[in-house]
């Protein structure tokens, strides 16, 4: 299918030729048409299938550009808010509506203006938007669209009661569009009084052929971590541009102090950094300036570079979904990547439901000559003991240590 199958202006179809699209994503070819026939819609779609112009698109063409606030785009991290921003804001060269960003980290004053001086479309962090509604400084009584992007990713970083506050300023007969890229039955019981008989799309995440992907499991002790970073950094002169994911900013910024200190220049990116600061940590990391770039789970769905050549599970992450969102950062557009995971004993469960999810056993590599303390070695074959014992009740398989 074409865009221009799916009931778009000629205007809107003109745009979206001009920034270079030729058919729509699968997401988009199944929910534009239902969002351009005012329906509910909950949406399961992963950052990096196209789901922004599935919903800003017909938000656009089902709304007036009078310069009055009747699309709001409420998402939780401020690099996702202003990418739909960039994106709406191309697109509507072409049909005249006004679009704004309304974050934190931002100057307050200068948000303030660009929405008295008339807005179309809003596109806010939970938090900021909350300031403005109690400052009296957004009004969402005329409100007609609202879109909820990355539900799931908002109600981990603890944004649920304020959208609940959110919700109950809006008027109730609007069209809404919930999007996640996981539909957990704690966020479907969420939204589940918020919606108006929705129609439910799902479409698969992009995938990176797994087998372009090097992963890796590197046991060490949690003591250990910065040293086995910079001995392998040393070892292999190949981490051209590697992101490194952590579980905490604070744990964030220990890393980044750990590798300066060994003469790698290193950036962080995680919600204590100014906008400014992420916003020039991300273009020194894209530009090659920094070859290694430091983040958090809370900013990482921002992060959008091509070319990285590493991706480091410093820390195990705790949603085994995450893992996935993490190394498909690399071996993009048919390219190689490596993905190594640094994990202690503590962190086994994590690993345990990772290996489920993906059906596979990341294999065990050690780094020669690494002077590793006592440390927990997970057993070869215990991918097929779990399985066997969920199937069949086998007894829990147990681990070696090595010293």
């Amino acid at each position: 299918m074409s865009f221009d199958g799916l009931g778009l202006d000629p205007a809107l179809l003109a745009a979206v030729e001009d920034l270079g699209f030729s058919d729509p994503t699968p997401i988009q070819a199944e929910a534009i048409p239902y969002a351009l026939q005012g329906r509910d819609i909950v949406g399961c779609a992963q950052t990096g299938t196209g789901k922004t112009a599935a919903f800003v698109l017909p938000a656009l063409q089902l709304t007036a550009p009078d310069h009055t606030l009747r699309t709001l785009v409420v998402t939780p991290t401020r690099e996702l808010a202003q990418q739909i921003e960039r994106f709406a804001a191309e697109v509507s060269v072409a049909t005249g509506h006004r679009v704004v960003s309304a974050v934190g980290g931002v100057s307050y004053d200068t948000q303030v203006k660009a929405l008295h001086a008339g807005v179309d479309l809003l596109v806010a962090t939970p938090g900021r938007l909350l300031d403005l509604m109690q400052r009296k400084d957004a009004k969402l009584d005329r409100v007609e669209i609202l879109v909820l992007d990355e539900a799931d990713r908002m109600l981990d970083m603890g944004f649920w009661p304020d959208v609940r506050r959110i919700l109950a300023a809006l008027p109730k007969a609007r069209q809404t569009m919930l999007f996640s890229a996981s539909m957990a039955p704690e966020v479907l019981r969420l939204v589940q009084g918020t919606l108006n008989d929705p129609v439910r799309v799902e479409v698969a995440p992009p995938s990176v052929p797994i087998e372009l992907i090097h992963q890796a499991l590197y046991p060490v002790d949690a003591s250990q971590k910065v040293d086995l970073m910079v001995a392998l950094m040393k070892a292999h002169g190949d981490f051209d541009r590697t992101l490194v994911f952590c579980r905490t900013k604070q744990r964030a910024d220990a890393v980044a102090r750990g590798l300066e200190r060994a003469g790698i220049p290193t950036l962080t990116m995680h919600s204590d950094r100014t906008q400014e600061q992420r916003t020039k940590a991300l273009e020194r990391f894209r530009s090659g300036k920094v070859r290694v770039l430091v983040a958090t789970d809370v900013v990482s769905r921002g992060i959008d570079v091509e070319g990285i050549s590493h991706v480091v599970n410093y820390d195990v992450p705790t949603n085994p979904e995450d893992y996935v969102h993490r190394i498909g950062r690399t071996a993009r557009a048919g390219a190689t990547g490596t993905a190594y995971t640094f994990v202690d004993i503590r962190e086994f469960p994590e690993l345990d439901a990772i290996e489920m999810l993906i059906d596979t056993e990341i294999p065990v590599e050690e780094l020669e000559g690494f002077d590793y303390r006592d440390r927990a070695v997970p057993r070869e074959g215990r991918l097929v003991a779990r399985k066997r014992r969920r199937t069949f009740g086998g007894r829990v398989m147990g681990r070696r240590r090595k010293r």
